[in-house]
């Protein structure tokens, strides 16, 4: 037997066989008086059949939050009177005219606080906003209002959402949901304990580094990194970082949904997949429907360790599980193929990421990395961080023409492969390191010491290149931490990946309920 027994027998049977596997993959609300802890599309099928009012719901969530939240610190800022109001609107509405706001109609949800929202706290974690209450909506909040969602609340990130754990000196820090010594990840730490601990059903996390899906494999949850090509399909003004007001944003963060199901993914995005205002009035976001039903259709590439970030040995045996069930299925399975050089496409990676973050920095401060930067040579530990975040723009094109060709080789590999599969991250969550110094901060893979930042290396594969890249739970340890995989796949298969997750989800075991779910 296995150390964390994968893939039971009766599990394995109804893969083989294409059944759901006996255990449900979803949990369900039993009457409506647990209603704020099922899925969203079951709360929406239950508002909109009139089962239970948006108020309703409401206050049987917010009731949960005064039971639970005091122990996670996942939400951090409320407005419940105006959420109360929002949500008596959306009652008023369907009474009288028996026809829904949209989509989200009357569902209660919280908002990652890296997003503005008009009228409510809008920190990103920062001391200098602590105070910042926004006049108006990031696009995207925009967008959930306009689908009728009732916004509750904020929840937590690192200062400037510059960490991949969550804490701050506003706030303090949030908790993983399976074990307090765990960190959540970060920077969408607090979205992910939200969604995993029935606090919200649905979240917006954003990625530049895998901020969005560290946390979700962490917390157990499923998360989505969308599409970008040379726009984002999930529009990101109001993001912060930028700083407030900026119409711009990094030219590699996404935005996308974290959910407790694969089939929440696809509600989510159905929402927040649109234009900018800017481009609304002349084309519409269409993402490409999954083409193939079943596991057994797909051609499989399979990514389960590398030299460049070794995975621990429950990472290792989850991925081989994940090639049983692919296998058993019937799928075209190629574990040699590789799309490209791990270590070259994480250099340039980085590269991008250090030169776009540095379009903030004041003046004087750029002035003397510039200054440092030329005092370095190239094999210096820190050239890479500050050469690259000063290089001259004619380097940056040139840094931008070798991302257009990593683009490429992804692209022929996907023209033999559907999907890739990758480890999420080397191991379940590690130890939270917040009264740790960065630099002295590291991680234990298989008892040997890594960096600290190997925790991303994974999920950074589809960053500088804008692929889709989906995470989510397959199992856990002998200590019941979630385990997580990730999905890749070409330049807009969005709801392919989403597809492919809903099958895998019958196959691989869950990860187990976060105890605040039975709270």
């Amino acid at each position: 037997m296995s150390r964390r027994s994968l893939l039971t027998t009766s599990a394995t049977a109804a893969s083989v066989l294409g059944l759901p596997r006996p255990a449900a993959a979803e949990p369900a609300a039993s009457g409506t008086g647990s209603l704020h802890l099922a899925p969203a599309h079951q709360q929406l099928t239950a508002l909109r059949n009139r089962r239970i009012s948006s108020r309703a719901l409401l206050d049987q969530l917010l009731k949960h939050h005064a039971r639970v939240n005091p122990g996670l610190n996942a939400v951090v800022t409320t407005d419940a009177a105006a959420a109360r109001t929002a949500a008596d609107a959306a009652d008023h509405h369907l009474a009288t005219t028996g026809k829904v706001l949209g989509p989200l109609h009357g569902l209660p949800i919280t908002v990652k606080d890296a997003l503005e929202t008009k009228g409510l706290r809008t920190t990103c974690g920062s001391p200098d906003l602590a105070d910042h209450v926004p006049d108006a909506d990031a696009d995207a909040v925009a967008l959930l209002r306009a689908a009728g969602a009732v916004i509750v609340g904020k929840t937590n990130v690192p200062p400037l959402c510059q960490d991949i754990q969550t804490s701050n000196t506003i706030f303090g820090t949030t908790k993983n949901p399976y074990a307090a010594d765990r960190t959540a990840g970060g920077s969408s730490g607090g979205p992910s304990v939200s969604v995993a601990a029935g606090l919200s059903s649905l979240e917006i996390g954003s990625d530049l580094a895998g901020s969005l899906r560290l946390p979700a494999a962490y917390c157990g949850v499923y998360a989505l990194r969308t599409s970008r090509g040379a726009s984002p399909i999930v529009p990101t003004r109001g993001h912060i970082p930028r700083p407030p007001g900026w119409l711009t944003s990094s030219d590699m963060i996404t935005l996308g949904p974290i959910a407790r199901t694969a089939a929440d993914l696809d509600l989510l995005l159905d929402v927040l997949a649109a234009p900018s205002p800017a481009d609304g009035a002349a084309w519409k976001i269409d993402l490409p429907a999954p083409h193939k039903s079943r596991l057994g259709h797909y051609r499989v590439g399979v990514w389960a360790d590398d030299p460049y970030c070794h995975v621990g040995a429950d990472v290792r045996e989850l991925m081989a599980a994940a090639v049983r069930a692919f296998r058993s299925a019937g799928a075209s399975v190629d574990e040699s193929a590789r799309p490209v050089d791990f270590a070259a496409s994480d250099t340039l990676f980085q590269r991008l990421m250090y030169a776009t973050a540095s379009a903030t920095a004041d003046d004087t401060a750029f002035a003397a990395d510039v200054k440092a930067a030329e005092a370095l040579p190239d094999d210096d530990p820190s050239a890479l961080y500050l050469k690259s975040r000063t290089m001259r723009h004619r380097d940056w094109a040139r840094a931008d023409e070798d991302r257009q060709k990593l683009r490429a080789q992804w692209a022929g590999y996907f023209a033999e492969h559907d999907i890739l599969i990758t480890p999420a991250a080397p191991t379940a969550a590690v130890l939270d390191q917040t009264a740790v110094p960065t630099p002295q901060r590291y991680i234990t893979v298989d008892g040997q010491k890594r960096p600290y930042f190997d925790q991303t290396g994974w999920l950074n594969l589809a960053g500088p290149v804008g692929l889709p890249a989906l995470v989510m739970p397959a199992g856990r340890t002998d200590d019941g931490l979630p385990l997580a995989i990730q999905i890749i796949g070409p330049y807009l298969s969005d709801r392919t990946l989403i597809a492919v997750a809903k099958l895998l989800a019958h196959t691989l075991p869950a990860a187990p309920s976060a105890p605040a779910l039975t709270a």
